[in-house]
């Protein structure tokens, strides 16, 4: 072989091997998004925003040591300062904004079960009402939700909240809020849960939110904030 072909052939093995290192590579980095995928695949998306926030509390389970208490809900979650209200407590926030029944239980795996909390709170089911759900369908979430709770986390104590009173034009969904608090409540005994009233402590005039309490009639302001937390408090050292 001459002294040329021997030199192309030298150089062929080397782009060969390159090329088999890049594909390699490639591979490793397409089987873990491939991964990834695929893991969130298993909870249904409820939009762009929902999606972000798990992925998130995802990326921030992998870096847990001990967590004492995990607050699940929606929006009126998501938007407290945990480490203001709650500052005692080794605590993280799992709310996310307009999130149902329905998005919580198809996030309990990355936004509870995978974080081992000693203390649940849980506040949920006011979109559900507001977005014109039956309270039937609501009843059979929340039993699916506990139950869910309690066979993946049979350690883990349950606070579980009622719904907050509305002002405002939405007012009109109390009575609804009402009834659904009364079967709250009857769940809570029932499955050994300590339920908090957060409704009658917000309540004005006409049995509506105080407006020193709210925003704009359903989200609440810092003053709302404190009474709720206090009552949430005493429940979590009660159980804790």
């Amino acid at each position: 072989m001459a002294f040329g072909d021997k030199i192309m052939s030298k150089v062929k093995k080397v782009v060969l091997i390159l090329i088999g290192v890049i594909l390699a590579i490639a591979f490793i980095v397409g089987a873990v998004f491939a991964i990834r995928y695929f893991q969130y695949k298993k909870f249904p998306s409820h939009g762009p925003y929902y999606d972000k926030k798990v992925r998130s509390f995802d990326k921030e389970n992998r870096h847990l040591s001990s967590v004492e208490v995990i607050f699940l809900g929606d929006s009126l979650t998501d938007g407290c300062d945990i480490g203001n209200y709650y500052g005692e407590y080794s605590a993280l926030n799992r709310g996310i904004n307009g999130d149902t029944t329905y998005g919580l239980f198809d996030r309990l795996e990355i936004s509870a079960y995978d974080a081992h909390p000693k203390v649940i709170v849980l506040l949920i089911g006011g979109n559900d009402i507001l977005g014109g759900k039956t309270l039937d369908s609501i009843y059979l979430n929340y039993k699916k939700l506990i139950e869910g709770i309690k066979k993946h986390l049979p350690e883990t104590k349950i606070v579980w909240c009622s719904l907050t009173v509305l002002g405002n034009e939405w007012a009109k969904y109390n009575d609804m809020v009402k009834e659904c608090n009364v079967r709250i409540e009857e769940m809570a005994a029932l499955y050994g849960c300590a339920f908090v009233d957060l409704y009658t402590p917000l309540c004005g005039k006409e049995d509506i939110l105080a407006p020193e309490y709210t925003i704009e009639g359903v989200h609440l302001t810092h003053e709302g904030y404190l009474v709720i937390s206090d009552k949430i408090k005493t429940a979590i050292k009660n159980v804790y």
